[in-house]
């Protein structure tokens, strides 16, 4: 292992996390990982993170174990919440307005603080009532036409539309300001990428 960098297959050991749980917990908090040849893997590319990010990971576990966290809540929403916000960050809005995150978070403060750990400048541009479900469709929509750089992590020319496409999908979703509609499914969500792709074709 090179002195400024850690594989993740070490960094989930050293933690006590499951490989695909730090993986998990990366993404949230934007995270990037690289790949490169091991020879303790007989030469298969691993991924690694570097001994900084890895600092922020030993953080953000250590942090998540005091408040009461497991390995199993590791999505960084809280367990047995189905509902919160879709948020719509932008991660750069000085030197790279155009890049922004989309996702689903129960604590909109706490995903935002947990993104500053690498884009310190981030700002939340705005956030709709959302249910965990309705999370896949409703990037898929926000997305449509835009760069997608990581997981959740796109680029767009136009941040306007972006935000325009998420006022239209959540128009057409349940009420869940005032605790109605919870009970939504997956296929009301559906409904809204037919009716955005009906509207670009008839535009």
């Amino acid at each position: 292992m090179i002195d400024d960098q850690i594989s993740v297959i070490d960094a989930a050991h050293a933690v006590g996390y499951g490989k695909q749980a730090v993986f998990k917990i990366l993404r949230r908090l934007g995270i990037e990982t690289f790949k490169e040849q091991s020879a303790n893997h007989n030469g298969q590319a691993i991924a690694y993170i570097s001994m900084d990010d890895f600092q922020t990971l030993q953080t953000d576990v250590a942090s998540r174990q005091t408040a009461g966290a497991d390995e199993s809540d590791d999505d960084g929403t809280t367990p047995g919440i189905d509902y919160g916000v879709f948020y719509l960050i932008q991660l750069e809005p000085e030197h790279d307005p155009g890049r922004f995150k989309v996702g689903f978070a129960t604590n909109i403060n706490d995903r935002l603080r947990s993104h500053k750990c690498s884009a310190p400048f981030a700002t939340v541009l705005k956030t709709w009532p959302c249910k965990r479900l309705w999370e896949r469709t409703a990037i898929d929509c926000a997305t449509f036409c835009c760069d997608q750089l990581h997981t959740e992590v796109f680029r767009t020319d136009d941040m306007a539309t972006v935000i325009d496409r998420c006022d239209q999908f959540f128009a057409l979703m349940p009420n869940l300001v005032d605790g109605a509609g919870l009970s939504g499914t997956s296929e009301d969500a559906e409904q809204c990428v037919a009716h955005g792709a009906a509207g670009r074709a008839d535009s």
